[in-house]
């Protein structure tokens, strides 16, 4: 069996955590592939990319293609000669790319595959209340999170847990399965299990605003797993309303208590010291949350500059 030459493709914080650990543990990797810089903000400065920055910190070859399918990509790729591909948190890869290395390309995704296939798997775990996730390694093939399964790891998922928390714990879980995987296919011992699709598997959609926003007159345990499982990025949020002021406002660190009462789901209910909403079977303490063009701020701290009437609603 030869040596191992890598080319790692990823983009985000989550991808830069797996890159580091196949730097530090002396694997060879020959190319690292990243989203192209583009304008983000307000202001719409050039952004780059986490596993990018990360990348040009540790000198390693870089490129930032923006046709996959390009003649001069394709050439620049094979040029580097890998014979593994390793992929997280980046884009669908045309065929031509993950059959080009010798030993195939396999993708690190954040969940127990078949479970959670799709862009978000971190946050739709929490969304909906799962009590266990994990990491799965997988060669990939011409579908989206589909391919055969090399490992996975598995962990709990705390009641109190944010996306913010559970994303660092399944980076260092990751690594150890990326590691995993690479040792397991540098001895030539590889052995792979079928995905089975069943009418029980649930999909990691996409995040955007409207399936991040709050409805109220869901149960508050839905309303409470769709917060923490967005916080702290990208934020549920709702619109808030009192007389003839209007806010969309993030919410972010909340707790939950069942309780029995006659106030309307979404009714704002303020003290000098506390904000809590009204749903269907009890209260939302909202402890931080952010008002626009604000910082994110503890309650208290917006309470002592602003003051919501009997009337006030979340909507």
């Amino acid at each position: 069996m030869e040596k191992l030459k890598i080319v790692f493709m990823g983009t985000p914080d989550f991808a830069v955590g797996i890159l580091d650990t196949i730097y530090q543990s002396n694997y060879e990797i020959v190319g690292v592939i990243t989203a192209p810089d583009k304008p983000a903000g307000r202001g719409q400065k050039i952004s780059t990319s986490a596993v990018k920055e990360y990348a040009l910190e540790k000198n390693l070859r870089l490129l930032q293609p923006t046709n996959l399918k390009s003649e001069e990509f394709l050439s620049e790729l094979k040029s580097l000669e890998a014979n593994l591909n390793v992929v997280v948190a980046f884009r669908m890869l045309p065929e031509v790319v993950w059959k080009m290395p010798k030993y195939g390309t396999f993708n690190l995704h954040a969940s127990l595959l078949p479970q959670y296939r799709g862009a978000a798997p971190i946050n739709w775990a929490i969304i909906n209340g799962e009590t266990k996730t994990g990491v799965t390694t997988f060669f990939i093939d011409d579908k989206i999170d589909t391919g055969a399964m090399i490992l996975h790891k598995e962990t709990t998922i705390g009641s109190e847990e944010t996306v913010g928390t559970l994303h660092d714990r399944l980076m260092l879980l990751g690594s150890e399965a990326v590691l995993e995987t690479l040792n397991i296919i540098s001895k030539g011992d590889v052995k792979t299990t079928i995905q089975e699709d069943t009418s029980e598997i649930k999909t990691a959609y996409k995040l955007n605003k409207e399936n991040c926003k709050i409805d109220w007159s869901k149960s508050g345990i839905q309303i409470y797993n769709l917060i923490r499982g967005l916080n702290p990025y990208p934020a549920a949020w709702t619109f808030f309303k009192d007389v003839e002021n209007e806010w969309n406002v993030k919410l972010y660190d909340v707790v939950f208590e069942k309780e029995n009462h006659k106030h309307t789901s979404g009714q704002i209910l303020a003290t000098k010291k506390e904000l809590k909403i009204a749903v269907t079977d009890g209260y939302l303490y909202i402890k931080s949350l952010q008002f626009p063009g604000k910082r994110k701020m503890e309650t208290g701290e917006l309470l002592n500059g602003i003051q919501f009437s009997e009337n006030a609603m979340a909507f």
